[in-house]
């Protein structure tokens, strides 16, 4: 993303990393894993760190404070991801620099782009949507998406009801959906959804990393 595209977003948005998973397919923590020669937490934060004004990390505190970044703790471990959503919105509606929009990303999808992550902020400027996500061919992918700080109060009452899902949560809000026409020019690989649940998943991650740098 360009300097001036960077001034732009930086105002409004702030980003969140969600680390507080378990990687029991993984076995071992996909944050810690090395991916281009950097562990994988420390792309996110680099990517985040190109849109955002400020990036975080929600997960387990005293976990990653070596990485130099504010660490908020998940308020529900071990219940999913929608939990880490909700987390890091109740966290930017009670930061004094309150943001608009949070950026949030899982820490396992290695092939997200500056320039993407850049659109996507871009997007939520001069959206009147609550949460703005991407459909890749696999479906939605709420854990690469932007949503507005005020979605926090209907994503907690439903996770009192018992929701789980993100999908469940998103379809409670106002959504504005990225769909190929939109991604596809940033995507030329097929590949920048990609996220690595298992061992295998990264194994085949790095071949497809080292082959697109020879």
């Amino acid at each position: 993303m360009n300097k001036a595209a960077s001034t732009a977003t930086s105002n409004y948005l702030a980003g969140y990393v969600l680390a507080g998973g378990g990687s029991t397919r993984f076995g071992q923590d996909k944050a810690l894993v090395e991916f281009g020669g950097k562990p994988m937490l420390a792309r996110m934060i680099e990517l985040l760190r190109s849109a955002a004004k400020e990036a975080k990390v929600v997960a387990v505190r005293g976990k990653y404070e070596a990485f130099g970044v504010e660490i908020v703790e998940d308020r529900w471990p071990g219940e999913g991801p929608l939990g880490g959503i909700i987390t890091a919105l109740e966290d930017a509606a009670g930061s004094a620099a309150r943001a608009e929009w949070n950026l949030i990303l899982s820490c396992d999808m290695p092939f997200l782009t500056p320039e993407w992550i850049g659109y996507m902020a871009a997007r939520a400027a001069r959206s009147a949507a609550q949460v703005i996500l991407p459909h890749s061919t696999g479906g939605p992918e709420p854990l690469c998406a932007c949503w507005r700080t005020d979605a926090a109060e209907t994503l907690r009452a439903a996770f009192e009801r018992g929701i789980r899902k993100v999908t469940d949560g998103v379809a409670l809000l106002r959504s504005e959906v990225l769909d190929e026409a939109e991604w596809k020019r940033f995507d030329s690989a097929g590949r920048l959804f990609w996220n690595m649940n298992t061992q295998a998943d990264y194994e085949e991650a790095s071949r497809g990393f080292k082959m697109g740098r020879a």
